[in-house]
């Protein structure tokens, strides 16, 4: 069973934490997530258009960026997590440039050697998965894709032909952290998700508080949580915050099912 199946094969739903790349000390950053309870990292690979993201994930890259990180060092990264952290699952997430601009054979590679689980990448449609899918499943790599609230069931199939992993569900029609998922839409969107996968299902996209968090890890297999997190990334003492919040918010995921 890989690191994402066990992380999804628990008894209870799983936490998704997200931070940036090289945007303050990251090893001790996800160091901190781990250590406050998180079932699964999401990596962030820094670009200068991250078109998905809103404001506070924008800044976070043009931080990183600014500070000189390259995807060697994101991977350099990813290296050091495996070594501490030999059972927890890591995704890279991020934007086609810097994952095939040397081929996509060369970053499944190096993203295999690293330790690497899934990566998402946000700006390749499924009509255009060979420019990355076959060399990440070449490398026992899962290819996460995403839905959203406008894929239809027409379009549905061809996001999930060639999915594994899970499968991220986009709860807003609209950028990172701006927005606040709607209980209800989410609830829907999950039901018929998992009428055509078996692949578990993660919503992601405006989830800030444990209280959404734990609403939404009702009815999903697993929650995932960005902004609120890469706003602390530039704090003063961030693992300690990073920390605090991951414990709050894997309290109210890991519990969210069991009666009041």
């Amino acid at each position: 069973m890989t690191r994402l199946a066990s992380a999804f094969a628990k008894s209870r739903p799983a936490l998704v934490c997200f931070i940036t790349a090289g945007d303050g000390d990251t090893a001790a950053n996800i160091d901190a997530l781990v250590a406050g309870g998180a079932d699964v990292i999401e990596l962030g690979m820094p670009f200068t258009d991250p078109m998905a993201d809103g404001p506070a994930i924008q800044a976070a890259n043009l931080r990183s960026l600014g500070a000189g990180t390259t995807t060697a060092n994101v991977l350099a990264i990813a290296t050091g997590f495996r070594a501490r952290h030999p059972e927890v699952p890591l995704v890279l997430m991020g934007y086609a440039n810097p994952m095939v601009r040397r081929g996509a054979e060369w970053f499944a590679s190096e993203a295999k050697a690293a330790g690497v689980d899934g990566v998402i990448c946000v700006d390749i449609p499924p009509e255009e998965d060979d420019a990355l899918g076959p060399a990440l499943r070449e490398a026992g790599i899962d290819l996460i894709r995403l839905a959203t609230p406008t894929t239809d069931a027409a379009r549905l199939p061809a996001v999930l032909e060639g999915s594994s992993g899970f499968v991220y569900y986009v709860s807003v029609a609209g950028i990172t952290g701006l927005q606040q998922p709607a209980t209800a839409s989410i609830e829907s969107a999950v039901a018929q998700l998992k009428a055509a996968t078996d692949l578990p299902i993660v919503v992601g996209f405006g989830v800030r508080t444990p209280e959404q968090a734990g609403a939404i890890a009702r009815v999903a297999d697993g929650v995932a949580v960005g902004t609120a997190l890469v706003e602390l990334c530039a704090a003063p003492n961030a693992p300690e915050h990073l920390k605090a919040l991951t414990a709050s918010l894997a309290e109210a995921v890991h519990h969210a099912r069991q009666p009041a």
